[in-house]
């Protein structure tokens, strides 16, 4: 019998401050190098918008509001074998200060306007840009 690789579930949370989004250069993980918002895995029993807000937290360590669904991408690492599905939240920045709260995964955080993104973009956000979506409306 052929066992495949699941499909894992992640959540990626575009945060909007100022008309810009913030996005932060990935190391040491699955697409290091390019560009992501905050985000990572769904939890089980947990809400999109619960862990939106946890990985915002724990990454960035500010605080958002106005959390919603925005779309979803499918998402395919050819190079590394890996499937997910992920699920977009668009929310606006509420509170904090933007720090790195893990160095080891990511190398810096920073505001982007929509239509000047840094490159190379991790696949999700490519997706979003291939499938026209513009969370700034």
């Amino acid at each position: 019998m052929d066992v495949k690789p699941k499909v894992g579930v992640g959540v990626g949370v575009i945060i909007i401050k100022d008309n810009k989004i913030l996005l932060g250069r990935r190391k040491n993980a699955l697409g290091a190098g390019t560009w992501q918002s905050p985000g990572g895995h769904l939890e089980f029993n947990e809400t999109y918008e619960e862990c939106a807000e946890r990985e915002t937290m724990e990454e960035a360590g500010i605080k958002i509001k106005n959390i919603r669904f925005f779309t979803a991408t499918n998402d395919i690492f050819d190079k590394d074998n890996k499937h997910y599905v992920t699920i977009f939240m668009v929310s606006e920045y509420d509170s904090g200060e933007v720090k790195i709260m893990e160095p080891d995964r990511c190398e810096n955080w920073n505001w982007f306007d929509w239509n000047n993104l840094p490159q190379p973009l991790f696949i999700p956000v490519q997706n979003l840009i291939k499938g026209n979506y513009n969370p700034l409306g």
